[in-house]
């Protein structure tokens, strides 16, 4: 969220972006300022179907008011807040993943002024940063919850769980790059920790190998049986690099090939 606010407002050249996710169905809390004089909008909660900001997650779209005080079209309930900080031109764009809305952006002027296209085109963009994120952050949480559900809690599965958990290891390896919360990233990256240390132990242990995070990242693609272009896609990287970080992986373990590579990494602990 912080991040897309600071982009709306390079973007749009708006002096004031603000905005929050939503905690249920109808309501968004204002978490994140920026460009903001004072701290009259923070901690606000906005309704669906309330001000500026409920109406866009009521109709689920943008919405846009040329001069927030006198506009006819919305309801007032935060009109104080909205003057402590001087707006009076605001947009409103909702965060939409799946249908449901999840989050809520502004940007916002201090004078009432028309907003044009490019003004609205980078509120939409920065809202699309917001939904990206919050898609590999549940598909993160979806793997991380299946990876629990196959193990003991140790990382430790039965036998015929194993496949199941190097599939999901490999898909969290993949989502690594992609996951900007950074105490999210630390959760995933001890998550595949646990489950490749909890493989090797059931293999004699290696001799201290250490591969870089992008060279376990293809290994980890490898493993599952996919070629250099689709371990290159699946990791946004282009197949020349995926071949390096291959190589260095394989002069690492002391493997000449790909499947001697995987059981190496395996008996070191570092694949499941």
């Amino acid at each position: 969220m912080r991040s897309a606010l600071l982009r709306l407002r390079r973007t749009s050249g708006l002096p004031v972006a603000f905005g929050g996710l939503v905690s249920d169905a109808r309501h968004a809390r204002i978490a994140e300022l920026n460009g903001a004089q004072s701290a009259a909008l923070r901690g606000l909660v906005i309704s669906a179907g309330s001000g500026l900001g409920g109406k866009s997650i009521a109709l689920s779209r943008p919405c846009a008011v040329t001069d927030y005080r006198v506009s006819r079209h919305i309801s007032h309930e935060y009109d104080l807040a909205v003057a402590a900080e001087g707006l009076r031109s605001v947009v409103a764009v909702p965060v939409v993943v799946r249908r449901r809305v999840r989050g809520l952006l502004y940007g916002a002027l201090r004078e009432p002024v028309a907003l044009g296209d490019r003004v609205f085109d980078a509120a939409v963009a920065a809202a699309r940063d917001v939904e990206q994120a919050l898609v590999v952050r549940d598909e993160v949480q979806r793997l991380v919850a299946v990876t629990r559900e196959r193990t003991d809690g140790t990382g430790s599965a039965p036998q015929g769980a194993w496949e199941d958990v190097r599939e999901a290891h490999r898909e969290l390896r993949t989502l690594v790059p992609k996951v900007v919360d950074p105490a999210l990233r630390d959760e995933l990256l001890a998550v595949c920790g646990r489950l490749a240390s909890a493989a090797g132990a059931r293999e004699p242990k290696g001799h201290g190998v250490h591969l870089a995070p992008r060279e376990l990242d293809v290994l980890a693609c490898v493993a599952a049986g996919t070629t250099n272009a689709v371990a290159a896609e699946r990791l946004g990287l282009r197949p020349e690099t995926v071949k390096g970080y291959l190589r260095s992986a394989m002069r690492k373990l002391g493997a000449h090939t790909r499947l001697e590579a995987v059981v190496a990494a395996r008996r070191a602990g570092l694949l499941p």
